[in-house]
């Protein structure tokens, strides 16, 4: 039986198509074979070739090995966007061991935990205040047998290595150099890089990456992604690019590396796929709007994946008309929903078309995209990848499926779906439904199979006994004149259960408005008990480091506030 999904791909797109899974590693063996003087790297104007980059893989896959990986030994990238990143992930898969991701605005609890419970024995980082000054606080906590100490310069052309550090001096840390504890990076490099090659068979259970998720409550979970479904994952997005009109030309694209690679959706959609296509990736360690329209004025970048909140940044930007950005040919919105207005803004601007895209950290991040040809559904996070099935259920009763067009929770099957979660058989039996894994999102689908996202379950808000999904209320509020940003969340109230509160950043130059204003623009746009009942004004947003807006600091600041009301008044 076919797929409702299916009559609306791409021509030359089929559901059943073949996927190829393979070691990842292999991806950088076909890169060198088929583009080895191609740009592989572009980090602040230095530039690695796909040879150099391979013979720089071989020498730190051959120094994690004199360090003890091999299979079932886990290396920690602590890094923002650098070369380090690139080298250090490809050194250990060569190596034979797996990696795991930490973000560099972890905490120290946030980082104990993840060493101890992921068990990473090496850790790589910088010697930047901004990450060693955590990781120089968590080295007795946990059992770290050895931290590789990179730095910029090490990777900066000539002339600005000499000019090292281009960060203040009060920003770099002071590390250890000979304690047995410690390793320059570049000390990981110095050897012949004949590495002992470790053959991957059972493609399936071979641990490539552990991948922690957010969460919005509890400790952090690490998803165990395969080496078969990062590289099912590459092969999804090819083949749904590989239609009559091919999307990824391979051997001539210029990749925007903004997102960080720690990150599941950067390091999948930017670097891996990046790599199977013999991609120029121009690697930026933060977001700056300023910069990154620069470098695809000056670089002629012709794809760019990013989150809402980049685009965004990037559609008001007053430089932005001072820029020639017409050699974008391909750019995708994920890790968020993609506001409608934002989405026109972006598109008005720089005359291509933003797509919306939908995955999770447990799927690699492969879900559903909108094709680049045919009709624009607007709202819709696009069609399920080939391979992939999607069913709506009942939230409430998962053996129920919902009718085309009714609203349920989304559950996801594929094999780019992790097979679970690392040491948590419990988190297991409830992320799983009949082989189909429980997303938490809530959506459905249409008559033509397009994905519609109404919100996370989690973020719902129990409002008098009506489900209310702050996506809806944000969307309704973009349209209001002079909203930037906009984060709805639930908050306590004594006759409806939960109401909604939304948090604004207005764009520069624009007038606050009360909550009675607010309340009368959302009236023939919303029903009586999804109109938030409070509103904050705000300079800034929370964000994660990906640039998503977050709801977690909110909540746990209204939650924090309204305690210590009860307190002060009791």
């Amino acid at each position: 039986m076919g797929h409702l999904w299916e009559k609306s791909y791409p021509a030359g797109v089929s559901w059943g198509q073949e996927l190829s899974t393979y070691p990842l590693p292999q991806l950088l063996d076909e890169a060198v074979e088929k583009w080895p003087d191609q740009v592989a790297l572009d980090f602040m104007d230095k530039t690695m070739t796909y040879r150099e980059l391979n013979q720089v893989v071989n020498q730190a896959a051959k120094g994690f090995q004199v360090l003890g990986v091999k299979p079932g030994v886990h290396v920690g990238l602590f890094l923002p966007n650098t070369p380090h990143y690139v080298i250090a992930y490809f050194g250990v898969m060569r190596a034979g061991g797996s990696v795991v991701n930490y973000s560099p605005l972890d905490a120290e609890r946030e980082l104990v935990h993840k060493i101890t419970d992921s068990e990473t024995h090496i850790m790589v980082t910088l010697d930047l205040v901004a990450l060693y000054a955590n990781m120089e606080k968590v080295l007795h906590q946990t059992d770290l047998q050895k931290v590789i100490i990179g730095n910029l310069q090490e990777m900066l052309p000539f002339p600005k290595n000499l000019l090292y550090p281009l960060v203040k001096r009060k920003d770099i840390a002071s590390v250890p150099k000979n304690d047995g504890l410690h390793m320059p990076f570049k000390a990981l490099l110095a050897n012949d890089g004949n590495y002992t090659p470790y053959p991957i068979e059972n493609l399936e259970d071979s641990l490539a990456v552990i991948q922690y998720t957010g969460g919005t409550t509890g400790l952090p979970k690490g998803a165990m992604l395969s080496h078969a479904n990062l590289s099912a994952a590459v092969s999804q997005y090819r083949v749904m690019s590989d239609g009559d009109e091919k999307t990824l030309r391979d051997g001539e694209e210029t990749l925007m590396v903004v997102l960080p690679l720690f990150h599941v959706f950067a390091m999948t959609v930017l670097m891996l796929l990046g790599m199977a296509g013999g991609s120029r990736m121009i690697l930026h360690p933060r977001f700056d709007g300023d910069a990154v329209i620069r470098d695809i004025d000056k670089k002629k970048v012709t794809v760019f994946p990013g989150v809402p909140t980049m685009f965004m940044a990037i559609a008001s930007n007053p430089k932005v008309g001072e820029h020639d950005l017409t050699s974008l040919r391909f750019c995708a919105s994920g890790g968020a929903p993609l506001p409608a207005e934002v989405q026109d803004r972006f598109e008005e601007i720089s005359g291509v078309r933003l797509l919306e895209g939908w995955g999770m950290t447990e799927t690699s991040p492969s879900g559903t995209s909108n094709p680049v040809g045919g009709e624009k559904v607007r709202g819709s996070c696009g069609l399920p990848y080939p391979g992939i099935e999607i069913k709506i259920v009942d939230v409430d009763n998962h053996q129920k499926e919902m009718p085309v067009g009714e609203t349920g929770e989304i559950l996801i099957k594929g094999p780019n779906v992790t097979r679970g979660y690392w040491k948590k058989p419990e988190a297991d039996r409830e992320a799983f439904v009949d082989g189909f894994f429980r997303t938490g999102d809530t959506g459905y689908l249409n008559e033509d199979g397009y994905m519609f996202i109404v919100d996370r379950t989690k973020d719902m808000i129990l409002s008098s006994g009506f489900n209310v999904y702050p996506r809806n209320i944000e969307e309704a509020i973009y349209e209001r004149e002079g909203v930037d940003e906009v984060t709805v969340i639930g908050i306590p109230d004594q006759y409806r259960g939960q109401s909604a509160k939304a948090f604004i950043k207005l764009k520069e130059g624009a007038s606050e408005f009360t909550i009675d204003e607010l309340k009368e623009f959302l009236n023939d746009k919303l029903a009586k008990y999804e109109i938030p009942t409070e509103l904050e004004f705000r300079a800034e947003l929370p964000k994660t480091l990906v640039g998503k807006l977050t709801k977690k600091e909110l909540v746990e600041e209204e939650l924090a506030k309204r305690a210590a009301q009860e307190k002060a008044e009791s």
